[in-house]
Protein backbone atom coordinates (compact mmCIF):
# COMPACT_ATOMS: atom_id res chain seq x y z
CA UNK A 1 0.00 0.00 0.00
CA UNK A 2 2.95 2.36 0.65
CA UNK A 3 4.34 2.05 -2.88
CA UNK A 4 0.98 2.50 -4.57
CA UNK A 5 1.09 5.72 -6.67
CA UNK A 6 -2.74 5.76 -6.95
CA UNK A 7 -3.31 5.45 -3.20
CA UNK A 8 -4.59 9.02 -2.74
CA UNK A 9 -7.06 8.58 -5.59
CA UNK A 10 -9.02 6.14 -3.41
CA UNK A 11 -9.17 8.29 -0.25
CA UNK A 12 -12.53 9.70 0.80
CA UNK A 13 -12.26 12.30 3.55
CA UNK A 14 -14.94 13.11 6.09
CA UNK A 15 -15.32 16.55 7.63
CA UNK A 16 -17.97 18.15 9.81
CA UNK A 17 -19.08 21.75 9.84
CA UNK A 18 -21.83 23.89 11.35
CA UNK A 19 -24.16 25.49 8.82
CA UNK A 20 -26.27 28.54 9.65
CA UNK A 21 -29.40 29.50 7.74
CA UNK A 22 -29.72 33.07 6.49
CA UNK A 23 -32.78 34.88 5.26
CA UNK A 24 -31.47 37.52 2.87
CA UNK A 25 -33.69 39.99 1.05
CA UNK A 26 -33.27 40.70 -2.63
CA UNK A 27 -33.04 44.30 -3.82
CA UNK A 28 -36.58 44.04 -5.15
CA UNK A 29 -37.93 42.73 -1.82
CA UNK A 30 -36.26 45.51 0.14
CA UNK A 31 -37.26 48.36 -2.19
CA UNK A 32 -39.84 50.85 -0.99
CA UNK A 33 -41.84 53.68 -2.53
CA UNK A 34 -40.95 57.07 -1.11
CA UNK A 35 -41.78 60.68 -1.83
CA UNK A 36 -39.22 62.97 -3.42
CA UNK A 37 -37.16 64.62 -0.69
CA UNK A 38 -38.09 62.11 2.01
CA UNK A 39 -35.31 60.51 4.02
CA UNK A 40 -33.78 57.23 3.06
CA UNK A 41 -35.53 54.19 4.56
CA UNK A 42 -33.62 52.37 7.26
CA UNK A 43 -32.40 48.96 6.22
CA UNK A 44 -31.96 46.19 8.74
CA UNK A 45 -28.83 44.11 8.66
CA UNK A 46 -29.00 40.53 7.48
CA UNK A 47 -29.13 38.35 10.56
CA UNK A 48 -28.63 34.67 11.17
CA UNK A 49 -31.79 32.72 11.78
CA UNK A 50 -31.98 30.51 14.79
CA UNK A 51 -31.52 27.48 12.54
CA UNK A 52 -28.17 25.81 12.96
CA UNK A 53 -27.34 22.36 11.62
CA UNK A 54 -24.31 20.13 11.65
CA UNK A 55 -23.27 19.07 8.17
CA UNK A 56 -21.14 16.03 7.35
CA UNK A 57 -19.30 16.05 4.04
CA UNK A 58 -17.49 13.17 2.36
CA UNK A 59 -15.25 14.28 -0.47
CA UNK A 60 -12.34 13.18 -2.61
CA UNK A 61 -10.28 14.65 -5.43
CA UNK A 62 -13.26 14.92 -7.80
CA UNK A 63 -15.52 16.68 -5.30
CA UNK A 64 -18.24 15.90 -2.78
CA UNK A 65 -19.45 12.31 -2.81
CA UNK A 66 -21.98 12.52 0.02
CA UNK A 67 -23.37 15.16 2.35
CA UNK A 68 -25.56 14.72 5.38
CA UNK A 69 -27.32 17.20 7.63
CA UNK A 70 -27.77 16.33 11.28
CA UNK A 71 -30.94 17.79 12.74
CA UNK A 72 -30.61 19.94 15.85
CA UNK A 73 -30.76 17.83 18.99
CA UNK A 74 -29.92 14.60 17.17
CA UNK A 75 -27.08 12.53 18.62
CA UNK A 76 -24.50 11.07 16.28
CA UNK A 77 -23.98 7.54 17.54
CA UNK A 78 -22.75 4.32 15.93
CA UNK A 79 -26.17 3.45 14.46
CA UNK A 80 -26.55 6.88 12.89
CA UNK A 81 -23.00 6.82 11.50
CA UNK A 82 -23.53 3.34 10.01
CA UNK A 83 -26.57 4.72 8.17
CA UNK A 84 -24.44 7.62 6.91
CA UNK A 85 -21.76 5.17 5.73
CA UNK A 86 -24.44 3.08 3.99
CA UNK A 87 -25.57 6.14 2.03
CA UNK A 88 -21.94 7.03 1.29
CA UNK A 89 -21.35 3.51 -0.01
CA UNK A 90 -24.38 3.78 -2.29
CA UNK A 91 -23.35 7.24 -3.53
CA UNK A 92 -19.86 6.01 -4.37
CA UNK A 93 -21.43 3.16 -6.37
CA UNK A 94 -23.67 5.60 -8.21
CA UNK A 95 -21.42 8.67 -8.60
CA UNK A 96 -17.93 7.12 -8.81
CA UNK A 97 -18.34 3.74 -10.56
CA UNK A 98 -14.59 3.46 -11.22
CA UNK A 99 -13.88 3.63 -7.46
CA UNK A 100 -16.69 1.18 -6.83
CA UNK A 101 -15.23 -1.35 -9.26
CA UNK A 102 -11.82 -1.17 -7.58
CA UNK A 103 -13.48 -2.10 -4.26
CA UNK A 104 -10.62 -0.34 -2.51
CA UNK A 105 -12.15 2.63 -0.70
CA UNK A 106 -10.09 4.32 1.96
CA UNK A 107 -11.92 6.44 4.53
CA UNK A 108 -10.28 9.27 6.44
CA UNK A 109 -12.41 10.35 9.39
CA UNK A 110 -11.70 11.57 12.90
CA UNK A 111 -11.41 9.53 16.09
CA UNK A 112 -14.73 10.34 17.75
CA UNK A 113 -16.20 7.38 19.66
CA UNK A 114 -19.04 6.80 17.15
CA UNK A 115 -16.49 6.38 14.35
CA UNK A 116 -14.36 3.95 16.39
CA UNK A 117 -17.22 1.74 17.57
CA UNK A 118 -17.28 -2.00 16.98
CA UNK A 119 -20.46 -1.72 14.91
CA UNK A 120 -18.86 0.82 12.54
CA UNK A 121 -15.69 -1.29 12.31
CA UNK A 122 -17.81 -4.31 11.31
CA UNK A 123 -19.63 -2.29 8.65
CA UNK A 124 -16.36 -0.96 7.20
CA UNK A 125 -14.78 -4.44 7.09
CA UNK A 126 -17.88 -6.00 5.51
CA UNK A 127 -17.88 -3.35 2.75
CA UNK A 128 -14.11 -3.38 2.04
CA UNK A 129 -13.62 0.14 3.34
CA UNK A 130 -10.22 0.77 4.93
CA UNK A 131 -9.71 3.53 7.49
CA UNK A 132 -6.57 5.62 7.55
CA UNK A 133 -5.53 5.59 11.19
CA UNK A 134 -5.11 9.01 12.76
CA UNK A 135 -2.26 9.18 15.25
CA UNK A 136 -3.28 10.15 18.75
CA UNK A 137 -1.15 12.94 20.18
CA UNK A 138 0.08 12.19 23.66
CA UNK A 139 1.56 15.17 25.45
CA UNK A 140 4.14 14.50 28.07
CA UNK A 141 4.57 18.01 29.33
CA UNK A 142 4.20 21.63 28.33
CA UNK A 143 4.78 22.51 24.69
Amino acid sequence: MINNPTLLLNVITHDESIVYAYDPETKLQSSQWKYPGSSRPKKARMQKKQIEEDADFFFEQEGIVNREFVSPGMTVNADFYCDVLRRLHENVRRKRPQKWQNQNLIIHHDNVPAHRSYKVSQFLAKNNMTVIPIPILIRSGPL
